[in-house]
């Protein structure tokens, strides 16, 4: 009899247990925990179901199968390109890319593997944009390239769900021979700014002594005082014995007074002698 009740126990003990597992895993099956970032495309019976998520989500069990897709700004490291400018320069260029899943059933079901796609389109249009552009374009206005990539992309991207946000050319690697001829032309180019400052100099010095010049032949006395001020900043700043021209415009005076001819003093005119 004893027997009979512990075989009973035992066999209802293992039921319990047998029903306890199943229910766990019926659960498990059932409730899934996304994070904030995750969306679960669910699939039924291999078709789409829609798009659930964050937080707890019920599924089927054996019969929804979830897809995770990660919906957080993905970067990306473009390989280095060799890549031929517009104008006949070899350049090694690199570059990242900023992207992010906004549709995740398109992310699943349009396209086998989205983040590999993605790396493969940016590299083809970095090449071919970048082969369209001038050496001087890509180191000056290196923005303008980024909006073009960013813009090419993510019009590729779009119709499986994928939004570029930001294309971004990382480094730009030239030739020592073209580096060596970039660095002569900036040599060449402020040497030519340092001559042509000069020459802008001379101009208006120039301009001045010539309205100097021109003021001092209308008015002769300033040409004087500037003379007697050359001679006075001379004595100040030289110790050694200066000889210096009298011009001959101080001597006019005199030599005009000396050269005028001598007018005789006014004689007395003599008186008639009369008788009384």
């Amino acid at each position: 009899m004893r027997t009979i009740e512990q075989l009973l126990a035992s066999e209802s003990g293992a039921f319990l247990i047998a029903v306890v597992i199943f229910v766990i895993l019926v659960l498990r099956a059932t409730l899934r925990v996304l994070p904030e970032w995750e969306r679960a495309v669910i699939l039924r019976l291999g078709r789409l179901l829609g798009v659930k998520g964050p937080g707890i989500i019920f599924l089927l069990p054996y019969v929804d199968r979830p897809i995770r897709v990660d919906t957080r700004l993905v970067t990306m490291d473009v390989q280095r390109q060799e890549v031929m400018t517009r104008d006949n320069v070899p350049v090694t260029v690199d570059a990242i890319v900023l992207f992010r899943v906004i549709d995740p059933a398109a992310a699943v079901t349009r396209i086998e593997n989205f983040i590999r796609t993605t790396s493969l389109i940016a590299q083809t249009t970095l090449r071919s944009t970048l082969g369209q552009a001038e050496l001087d374009d890509l180191l000056a206005h290196r923005d303008k390239i980024n909006q073009q990539l960013q813009s090419i992309i993510d019009e590729q991207t779009e119709p499986y769900g994928v939004k570029v946000q930001t294309v971004e050319v990382r480094d730009v690697v030239l030739p020592d021979t073209m580096k060596r001829a970039m660095a002569r032309q900036a040599e060449s180019e402020r040497e030519r700014r340092a001559k042509v400052i000069n020459a802008e100099g001379e101009y208006q010095a120039a301009e001045r002594l010539v309205q100097a010049a021109q003021m001092m032949a209308t008015q002769p006395a300033a040409l004087q005082l500037r003379y007697l001020q050359t001679i006075s900043e001379m004595s100040a700043q030289s110790t050694s014995t200066t000889i210096i021209p009298v011009p001959v415009d101080l001597l006019l005076p005199f030599i005009r007074q000396a050269g005028a001819p001598q007018t005789p003093p006014p004689q007395p005119t003599p008186q008639p002698a009369g008788g009384d």
